[in-house]
């Protein structure tokens, strides 16, 4: 039977896994901080486009031989603007500027895939690659991350503002335009981190499970602020635990994990399954004794 040691603390000798766990809790904190606002704003989709959409600008930063941060990064941006262009200049709603965009951008990053198919890693881009990151790689995490997180600090009165009541903030003389524009800055910067750990396919999970999880807690937005981010920490290192005594896929464990945390509250909480349960017994009729 292994002993606490090798259960708990072996892993922690190992420089790859340090750096994994590093860069998988710092990411999984900024993620859930801001799938708060993604949750409650109704933007989820917004974080499955934007990791999907980068694919291309990834693509093009491994074939110049740059930081792939770099390439993810300004296509986060272009397809961003776009979506925004389509959306305010034309009558087509925003899930249907978000799907053209972000599937054409995902098109054309898989035909230069195609084309260049001996120099791409595509299950590293798609899937990520945990244990496989590089001191560059948690340098480029331990810039891009905290710098998201600091701005959603300092903005996020006018960010709360923003996601139950627009109008308020416009008639306090703050555009809501920018605003919204800063919450987009940072959700790029949050999935250019998130695809170092999880890859493109699994950000979309980090980017709202911990909320949403955090809303079935609590009814109060500024705890779930506080909550979110611990439960995204908690299940962040069990998946790596539990990746590294099954061996199993780590990105992919640790999203499970958040996922199965999720419906584990969902089943308890006064606002999930159990709370539906007793509202339903609320409503039945009483037997009147004969």
């Amino acid at each position: 039977m292994p002993d606490l040691w090798s259960l708990f603390g072996q892993m922690w000798t190992y420089e790859f896994m340090v750096r994994g766990i590093a860069v998988t809790v710092l990411t999984g904190v900024v993620c859930a901080v801001i799938s708060c606002w993604l949750v409650m704003i109704g933007w989820s989709l917004m974080g499955d486009a934007l990791s999907h959409a980068v694919l291309p600008g990834v693509v093009i930063a491994y074939l110049l031989d740059i930081p792939f941060s770099v390439g993810a990064t300004v296509t986060a941006l272009i397809v961003v603007g776009l979506i925004f262009m389509v959306r305010h200049t034309s009558r087509i709603k925003p899930d249907v500027s978000m799907g053209v965009v972000f599937t054409m951008f995902f098109a054309f990053g898989l035909v230069l895939v195609s084309k260049n198919p001996s120099n791409i890693d595509l299950n590293h881009v798609l899937f990520g690659d945990l244990l496989g990151i590089t001191n560059l790689d948690m340098y480029q995490v331990l810039v891009l991350a905290p710098l998201a997180l600091v701005i959603l600090l300092l903005r996020r009165r006018d960010l709360t503002a923003y996601t139950f009541d627009p109008i308020h903030l416009e008639a306090i003389g703050i555009s809501s335009r920018r605003v919204g524009a800063t919450l987009l800055v940072c959700l790029v910067l949050t999935v250019v981190t998130a695809m170092q750990a999880v890859g493109a396919i699994l950000i979309v999970t980090l980017l709202i499970t911990p909320g949403a999880t955090a809303l079935l807690l609590t009814e109060r937005f500024t705890r779930m602020l506080m909550i979110a981010p611990v439960l995204s920490a908690f299940t962040s290192l069990t998946g790596i635990y539990l990746s590294y005594w099954f061996d199993t896929a780590s990105g992919a464990t640790v999203v499970a994990v958040g996922g199965a945390v999720f419906f584990l509250v969902w089943l308890v909480s006064p606002r999930g399954l159990r709370g539906f349960f007793d509202a339903y017994r609320k409503d039945e009729p009483c037997e009147v004794s004969q």
